[in-house]
């Protein structure tokens, strides 16, 4: 059995009682032992075979003991640094913090005058990285659009220069070739100052999504295994759907996620014990009229929510997803589906939540102004998470002693001293008065973030690489496509 977390920071959310986490536990073992699960890679098989599994070649099933997926699992580190170039990013998970990320891969970006989707180019990420950049609520860059102009073996190497020429926040992404991962760790050891520099702060990390129900594929199969022998650290995320690829209750579909979320971390660590692994979901539930899926509904940040302890649960770092808006529009949807999720999963204590901004239309689209418009969303989540500090100071005797009935605390030091602390200010959100904000234009929320992004992007290009790695790399790898970059 898992240990029991003698004490862990306290969470504002949790839909879980330890009664409901052991009985999750035990019903995943149960599946390991008796139903077994899939692996279609060959090398994986060989390192459960190897490892001591009961297997079956014909089926490509494996069969493990509770005491074996225990053993397996022991090696995971409890806590993964995701390194930012510059320190003030450094994003420590496992250690009760809370981090917001972007998400994707969304192929499709929307045009704010037309109010239409159209296919995402790779000058639409540099503009997404750009953003991010400088949206403080948003901690993590998780590359979250495709380039749909460029050919798939030039993929990974585009978005990950990309989003290290832009941002100094870590950088996340999903991976499609496996040379494309071979290329990506080679620039980034490059930028890092070698091998060593970078395993020691990887300012990088990757993603291999895998496959529901109880299914260890062979595309990322390999690419976990590449991934883990590495050192690179790795998020292996998992999307049971509810009433498709998992049963139509969320506790049913909490034994599948879990048990496909296991599976991968045991790969992980039967490759390179030791690997930095991050148990991920992204689990959600499908319309029930024509079984398609959802982003947005509040089934899946409860069920995220949960996952976070079962992470705990097991010392696991955790990738959650939150954020994405069914809607095709920025209209009223498009926030209150964002805003609950991403409260839900950061109150419960979601390590790194991505998808957390910008997405829309089931996680195909990307917004510009739906990432300026979530910042702030973002930013009440946070102040939310933080929680009521509750000491001596905070308490205020002295001040409401000194003002008494009927006093005014406008004036007060105290009030300056607090006021930025304990109250989120938000960055576009209307405060004005009807006079006020009919002077100003009578701007939407919309609109106000639409002039945000006007503003970011006009600005001059900031590069974050030394112009001489920069050129040094665009020469070594030609399919970048350099005419984007001020280097």
């Amino acid at each position: 059995m898992p240990k029991e977390l003698s004490s862990s920071p306290r969470f504002q959310y949790e839909p879980l009682t330890r009664d409901d986490l052991r009985k999750i536990h035990a019903n995943s073992m149960q599946i390991f032992s008796e139903v077994g699960f899939e692996v279609m890679e060959p090398q994986a098989f060989e390192l459960f075979k190897n490892y001591g599994a009961r297997t079956d070649a014909e089926s490509h099933k494996v069969f493990l003991t509770e005491k074996q997926v225990m053993d397996i699992i022991s090696s995971v580190p409890p806590r993964v640094t995701l390194y930012g170039r510059d320190d003030r990013h450094n994003c420590v998970l496992g250690a009760g913090n809370v981090y917001y990320a972007t998400g994707g891969t969304a192929l499709n970006m929307l045009d704010y005058e037309n109010n239409k989707r159209r296919p995402a180019q790779l000058q639409d990420l540099a503009d997404v990285v750009r953003l991010v950049d400088k949206l403080d609520n948003i901690h993590v860059l998780l590359l979250p659009t495709y380039p749909n102009e460029l050919p798939v073996d030039d993929v990974d190497i585009n978005r990950f220069f990309t989003g290290l020429c832009y941002t100094d926040k870590h950088i996340m992404g999903g991976v499609y070739t496996a040379w494309g991962i071979e290329k990506v760790i080679s620039m980034a050891e490059e930028i890092a100052g070698g091998q060593k520099a970078l395993r020691e702060r990887p300012f990088i990390s990757m993603i291999t999504c895998g496959i529901s129900p109880l299914k260890l594929d062979s595309k990322y199969g390999a690419y976990m295994i590449q991934l883990a022998k590495h050192g690179i650290p790795t998020a292996v995320p998992v999307e049971p759907l509810c009433g498709a690829t998992a049963p139509i209750t969320l506790a049913g579909t909490l034994v599948i996620q879990n048990c496909d979320g296991l599976i991968h971390m045991m790969l992980t660590q039967l490759a390179n014990a030791g690997a930095p692994a991050i148990y991920g979901s992204v689990a959600t539930s499908v319309d029930l009229h024509d079984v398609s899926y959802l982003g947005g509904p509040v089934e899946s940040g409860m069920i995220n929510a949960a996952a976070a302890q079962l992470a705990r649960y097991y010392s696991f770092p955790y990738y959650s997803t939150a954020g994405i808006s069914d809607t095709k529009t920025l209209d009223t949807q498009c926030g209150y589906e964002t805003a609950v999720n991403d409260l839900l999963v950061g109150l419960a204590g979601g390590d790194l939540i991505h998808d957390a901004a910008g997405l829309m239309e089931f996680a195909l689209t990307v917004s510009k102004e739906k990432l300026v418009m979530d910042n702030d969303i973002l930013g009440m989540a946070m102040r939310a998470v933080k929680g009521i500090t509750v000491n001596d100071k905070t308490l205020a005797y002295n001040i409401i002693k000194s003002e008494g009935p009927g006093g005014n605390f406008v004036r007060e030091r105290h009030t300056r001293r607090y006021m930025k602390k304990e109250h989120y200010k938000p960055t576009i959100a209307d405060r004005y008065r009807r006079d006020q904000w009919e002077d100003r234009g009578h701007l939407t929320t919309a609109q106000r973030a639409h002039n945000k992004v006007n503003e970011i992007l006009s600005a001059s290009p900031r590069c974050y690489l030394d112009s001489t790695i920069a050129r040094r790399i665009i020469k070594e790898f030609p399919e970048i496509k350099n005419n984007l970059f001020p280097v």
